[in-house]
């Protein structure tokens, strides 16, 4: 157990990355601070935390800072060791899981971004089709890593559940304003049934946004990247 104070967390409620942590502190039954950013200007503390990159999340223990969502999320299940174990006790499957986490920040995660950022009908429709071809992928892996059971780290919520669980619900924005279904029960019925169970954890629920506020939130950001992009184009 942490003490009063001891844990703060920089997020902003709308990132998926400040999602992780939450979550594993969530599992991990550890109270913390979680002190909202707003990125508008970016805080002292912020800035002061996290120097290199000057992103969120930012955990800190007493005061020292630990940085990359993935990196938190693992520093947290070696501290807490107390609680349910969220990385896989054998070297093999961890390994595993931070393959497809990498996978999923690396590859599939810039695809779904990739259809709001698309031009054109054909470029959306083809973005949308490489998300499918990575959910396909991510189904394969469940139904692997997962042996039958409900999440990818077996019984419980783990480590790879956590790296692709936090993007749902920009995944339903995504097939709310494309009028499009990515989880598809025909397709992937794995990871279907998997997300109703993951958003519906007692760990999850609490932070996982509404979709129709992420999606007001999405328009926000979708009309910036509209007007920074008009601005960068040179005039005829």
């Amino acid at each position: 157990m942490a003490e009063k104070g001891e844990v703060k967390l920089l997020g902003a409620w709308p990132s998926p990355f400040v999602m992780r942590p939450r979550i594993a502190l969530n599992l991990k039954s550890i109270e913390y601070d979680f002190i909202e950013e707003t990125m508008q200007p970016k805080s002292d503390l912020l800035l002061k935390s996290n120097p290199v990159y000057k992103k969120i999340p930012v955990l800190l223990h007493h005061d020292k800072p630990i940085c990359e969502s993935l990196i938190i999320v693992q520093y947290i299940d070696e501290v807490w060791s107390s609680g349910p174990s969220i990385l896989p006790s054998d070297p093999y499957d961890r390994a595993i899981q931070r393959f497809w986490a990498a996978y999923i920040d690396d590859k599939w995660f810039p695809s779904l971004s990739g259809i709001a950022k698309a031009q054109g009908e054909e470029a959306k429709a083809a973005a949308i089709e490489q998300v499918r071809e990575g959910l396909a992928l991510l189904e394969e892996a469940f139904g692997k890593c997962s042996q039958g059971k409900d999440f990818f780290g077996g019984e419980n919520i783990g480590y790879l559940d956590i790296a692709l669980g936090c993007y749902l619900g920009w995944l339903r924005v995504s097939e709310k304003m494309n009028s499009v279904k990515l989880l598809d029960e025909a397709k992937t019925p794995g990871l279907t049934a998997w997300a109703d169970k993951f958003c519906a954890h007692d760990a999850v629920k609490g932070v996982m946004p509404e979709t129709d506020k992420l999606m007001e939130f999405a328009k926000i950001i979708m009309a910036r990247f509209q007007a920074a992009a008009a601005a960068a184009t040179p005039a005829k």
